[in-house]
């Protein structure tokens, strides 16, 4: 029996068939013709369904419905929200991330490649070769950031068991009961996901490895007010500036942020643009070396300076300085 390409049912059903074809097959490096995607509906959906006039009516119709189709003398292709480098930053970033557990990785890679043609999928198949990441043992990741998400959102508090590592490289409570938390930001830093959160019964800002964090519940009372002026978090005056908190907590180690001098050599400048932005600023010169002045957390300053051994010299708070000088001490007792 001879098929109507004038009727409305049919018409539909190829605009779903082109549509699906145009989608895996087509990018602006890889247009296609009228008689590829009458070839396209030969092999992928096994049978002839229509002539060029239909495949070009049913082009004309996706895109009066709002289908982002480019058409040029070349052939037709479906216009991608994300180019081929952006994805593989994205593919990247899931790939090496060391919060999302092993078994969600390729399902979260699958629907990235996805977003693309199957030329993309082609190019980033050696993906699956690499040697195994480090990625989480904790099931819980991926619901407990809908959990944060949402508590962030609706201003509420959250509990959860706090984890660590022990002996047996499985994960451990720290303690019994539940920690409860009225949660601000999430960020990524230093290869991790952190909760940035004010813990109940302290006025001071914390961050937690959301890695580590299990039974991730809201609860129905609500977050503290980071903004209210009459009961002040330290480090968050007027709600949480979060470039500025990243830029000073460097390892995200709680505690105070102070202002911290120091001498560095001229070439760590890449090194301090990578690790402080451009927050620090330069006080003065003196030959290879410039004296650098930046606010940042305390304890974490003192673990960053002590990479660099000969490379920097603190100059104030003179109480870092002495903090500095007894560690290198200790350190040298145990290493000699």
């Amino acid at each position: 029996m001879a098929i109507d390409f004038d009727d409305e049912n049919i018409l539909r059903l190829l605009d779903v068939k082109i549509l699906q074809i145009l989608q895996k097959h087509s990018d602006s490096k890889h247009p296609l013709t009228q008689q590829k995607i009458i070839d396209y509906l030969d092999t992928d959906f096994d049978g002839e369904f229509c002539d060029r006039r239909s495949v070009g009516k049913n082009i004309r119709s996706l895109q009066a419905a709002g289908v982002n189709i480019k058409s040029t003398k070349r052939g037709s292709y479906i216009v991608r929200d994300f180019s081929e480098s952006e994805l593989r930053m994205l593919i990247d970033s899931v790939l090496f991330s060391k919060n999302i557990p092993t078994d969600k990785i390729q399902a979260l890679i699958d629907k990235l490649k996805n977003l693309s043609s199957e030329h993309f999928s082609a190019k980033v198949k050696h993906i699956i070769n690499l040697p195994r990441l480090p990625h989480s043992d904790n099931a819980q990741v991926m619901s407990s950031l809908d959990i944060l998400n949402d508590a962030i959102h609706f201003k509420k508090k959250i509990s959860f068991i706090y984890n660590r590592y022990g002996k047996d490289l499985k994960l451990h409570p720290r303690k019994k009961t539940p920690y409860k938390v009225s949660p601000y930001q999430m960020a990524a830093t230093n290869g991790f996901y952190y909760l940035i959160a004010n813990t109940d019964g302290y006025d001071n800002i914390s961050h937690y490895r959301i890695d580590r964090m299990t039974e991730v519940k809201m609860l129905d009372e609500s977050a503290r007010d980071n903004r209210d002026q009459r009961h002040k978090i330290e480090g968050c005056v007027g709600g949480l500036n979060l470039p500025e908190h990243m830029a000073q907590s460097i390892y995200m180690f709680g505690g105070k942020s102070i202002w911290v001098k120091f001498w560095a050599k001229e070439f760590m400048i890449d090194t301090l643009v990578d690790m402080f932005g451009k927050t620090f600023r330069i006080l003065q010169e003196d030959g290879d070396r410039l004296l650098i002045e930046v606010k940042v957390n305390e304890t974490a300053i003192k673990y960053w300076l002590m990479q660099y051994g000969e490379s920097v010299e603190v100059i104030a708070p003179a109480s870092l300085r002495e903090e500095i000088r007894r560690t290198a001490e200790n350190i040298m007792k145990i290493h000699s």
